[in-house]
């Protein structure tokens, strides 16, 4: 069984960072690209990132690109998010997911991140 288990998020103040983890266990996590996807108050989920099987390939959506960076360690099961220079609109609950394109009902139970002064 397929489960991944966020942490990471929390409050913090627009312009600051926070680092996501995402634990993996179920499968054999190093033969997948796994992916980070959110969802913002009031609207569906939204793909953020991604990393092929190895970490040589990352995929970003525009709107984090030069601010997210996502890595990976196949030695731990992890997956890991580091947000720099946060937003406003970057408030959601953050979610790591399975492959990619993502398996959306492979998500863990979510970080809540929020981005306020």
């Amino acid at each position: 069984e397929v489960q991944l288990v966020e942490s990471g998020g929390g409050l913090v103040q627009p312009g600051g960072s926070l680092r996501l983890s995402c634990a993996a266990s179920g499968f054999t996590f190093d033969d997948y690209a796994m992916s980070w996807v959110r969802q913002a108050p009031g609207k569906g989920l939204e793909w953020v990132s991604a990393i092929s099987w190895n970490g040589d390939r990352k995929y970003y959506t525009e709107s984090v690109k030069g601010r997210f960076t996502i890595s990976r360690d196949n030695a731990r099961n992890t997956l890991l998010l580091q947000m720099n220079k946060l937003k406003s609109d970057d408030t959601a609950v953050y979610y790591c997911a399975k492959d990619w394109p993502p398996l959306y009902d492979t998500r863990g139970q979510g970080t809540q991140v929020t981005v306020s002064s």
